[in-house]
């Protein structure tokens, strides 16, 4: 199975939809995913992820778009105060500058995420992760994926959200600190396309590889 992961277009955050610039590069995006098969489309239930995934749900025929709570956008900072003290982003960087070993399975703990929505938001996505993986048949083994398909299909889906969830994701499939993980991917711009690659045979236990990371060509 491939699993091509959409960051959204160009936002309006306090509106939750897409620029005029990010709706032009929805457009753009879904013309270079219909080379890809993909067969089911899956987004984020927040306006600039469904708005992003429109475009290639009617260039591609497919229509229906799959929404996925778990997917939503992670908040960073405190309930009463979010987004008054930076980032997921700016703190591993900082985190960085301060020597700290980015690859802890501890760093929750880290100065920045100890009793932070992020976390909490995180968490959420992990689990979900596992329960949507779990129904497109890869169970959580471990660290790793079993294939619990009774036949071989290589097919593909997308997925349409955002950075931080994306981010999430991809570091409880790749086994990755989410903070590690933020600084590695750190240039997620508007809609690029990552894509993750899972064993497609039965029984197999796996970590999906990185097919293409952070991929913007199409906006040049």
């Amino acid at each position: 199975m491939r699993l091509i992961l959409v960051r959204h277009g160009e936002p309006d955050y306090e509106r939750d939809c897409l620029t005029e610039k990010g709706s032009r590069q929805a457009e753009i995006v879904a013309r270079r995913l219909l080379k890809e098969g993909i067969e089911e489309i899956y987004s984020s239930p927040l306006g600039r992820a469904r708005q992003t995934a429109q475009p290639f749900a009617e260039a591609s025929g497919i229509g229906d778009v799959r929404i996925l709570d778990f997917m939503r956008e992670i908040r960073y900072g405190r309930e009463d105060a979010l987004y008054q003290s930076g980032n997921p982003w700016t703190v591993a960087f900082e985190l960085v500058k301060d020597g700290c070993d980015l690859q802890s399975r501890d760093w929750q703990n880290y100065p920045g995420y100890t009793d932070n929505t992020a976390v909490t938001d995180i968490d959420k996505v992990v689990r979900g992760t596992d329960e949507w993986l779990s129904s497109l048949g890869y169970e959580r083994e471990g660290l790793y994926y079993r294939c619990t398909c009774k036949e071989a299909k290589d097919r593909t889906i997308a997925l349409f959200s955002h950075g931080g969830s994306s981010t999430a994701l991809m570091s409880r499939v790749l086994n990755i600190p989410f903070p590690h993980l933020c600084v590695v991917l750190a240039n997620l711009q508007h809609t690029s396309v990552t894509i993750l690659s899972f064993d497609p045979a039965p029984g197999a236990l796996s970590m999906p590889f990185l097919e293409l990371a952070c991929d913007v060509g199409h906006l040049k």
